[in-house]
């Protein structure tokens, strides 16, 4: 089982003469090492649009920039602090990045980064009521919240499993390309509330099923990871995953008056993830969050306006919400559509490929009906609307490129 070293003196924290206690909670440090991390946290928001969104690194690159073994003895936290700034953050992808519209962003936010290191902090481990009532609490609290934001039905915030779903499990939206499936035809419903209630429309019909999940980490500002599940029959859940070793017994489980969260998942162990979530609803409000998810809505609005105002693309599928799959046309018809089709391909592989080797701007692809498709993604915590047109004009001047160098290699 390895080659540890057998001499006790191997063990220590410390080198031997320091005098000194490990003590990896001391006050003191606390202080100081989050203070140091704070100001690293700021500083990295505002740089990072100047940072190129796409790494220039090679795989393995971290192994020979670090260590290949773990040092034996201590050092300043200052030299980790410099070893992240030298050697980590040039090889992230930086998704906070307002360059980066490759996919579904990880949004986040100053309430949810304080949220996440104060959750971190007090390290709670909620499994049962009794070992966290805040925490367990917290999560009801929080999901109830969410629920009403969204308007969904009492069904799905009743926490004693009585109710019986008659439904199924459907997906609102597709991830490739963000095309909805309606959920029940409800088209006149719909018209008549799209004018007060935005996009809320869309959840007509979610009565009729027995399970919701959503993800706050995507659009509500809450930072990765934080994923919500509603149950019409929560006895369906704790049923498959509920375990009661005598350790865990306790008053309060046994009176059925209390959620377990023991019994919500796999593991036993669950992070104070509902802290984050209520921070970010009780700082912002329903109101600051409908306007986040709004503006994000109108700039990839003014993008897909803007890829229709150019002959040279096509929208490829309608945008509903903040995501745009669009692509250079074929320039060949008829009986050459599939040499056309097999030429729009490489360009617009080409366009992806210059795109991201500049740094400036992130795009991923799909494949929509055997089409090779650019995704654009608005949503960036950081994002504004120069950043979209920026990105505009960049993909413009590099079509230009690839169609002009197409023509020198004819």
């Amino acid at each position: 089982m390895g080659s540890l070293d057998t001499n006790p003196t191997a063990f220590s924290a410390f080198p031997a003469g320091e005098g000194e206690t490990f003590q990896p909670l001391n006050a003191d440090d606390v202080r100081s090492y989050l203070h140091k991390a704070v100001d690293f946290i700021s500083d990295y928001y505002k740089s990072v649009e100047s940072m190129p969104v796409l790494p220039n690194v090679k795989p393995g690159y971290l192994q020979d920039e670090l260590r290949a073994s773990p040092p034996t003895y201590s050092a300043p936290f200052d030299v980790t602090m410099k070893e992240l700034r030298s050697s980590v953050v040039p090889g992230m992808t930086h998704w906070a990045s307002p360059n980066f519209f490759a996919f579904f962003p990880s949004t986040n936010s100053a309430a949810a980064i304080a949220g996440d290191l104060i959750a971190s902090a007090m390290n709670t481990v909620g499994f049962t009521w009794q070992a966290s009532p805040a925490a367990t609490e917290m999560e009801v609290l929080a999901l109830d919240w969410l629920a009403q934001m969204l308007n969904l039905p009492t069904s799905f915030m009743n926490r004693t499993g009585e109710g019986r779903g008659t439904g199924g499990g459907v997906i609102l939206g597709t991830t490739s390309e963000a095309m909805l499936v309606t959920l029940v035809a409800a088209r006149d419903a719909a018209l008549r509330r799209s004018g007060s209630d935005g996009f809320r429309h869309h959840l007509d019909g979610v009565e009729r099923v027995d399970s919701i999940s959503m993800s706050p980490h995507k659009w509500l500002m809450t930072c990765l990871d934080c994923t919500c599940l509603y149950v019409r029959d929560t006895h369906r859940l704790t049923g498959s995953l509920e375990t009661n070793p005598e350790y865990l017994k306790n008053h309060a489980s046994d009176s059925g008056e209390v959620t377990d969260l023991k019994d919500m998942q796999v593991g036993v162990g669950r992070r104070f993830r509902g802290l984050k979530l209520w921070m970010v609803m009780r700082t912002y409000g329903a109101g600051k969050l409908q306007e986040h998810i709004r503006s994000d809505v109108a700039m990839a609005k003014t993008f897909e306006d803007l890829v229709r105002g150019d002959d040279r693309f096509e929208v490829v599928v309608p945008r509903n919400f903040a995501l745009v799959c669009f692509r250079i046309r074929p320039r060949k018809s008829g009986a050459a559509i599939a040499a056309g089709e097999a030429e729009a391909e490489k360009a617009n592989r080409e366009l992806m490929e210059r795109l991201n080797k500049t740094g400036k701007a992130y795009v991923a692809h799909t494949v929509v009906g055997g089409r090779f498709v650019l995704r654009f993604a608005v949503g960036s915590s950081l994002q504004e609307e120069r950043h979209v047109r920026s990105a505009w004009e960049l993909i413009k001047k590099t079509t230009t490129e690839i169609v002009a160098d197409a023509g020198e290699d004819k």
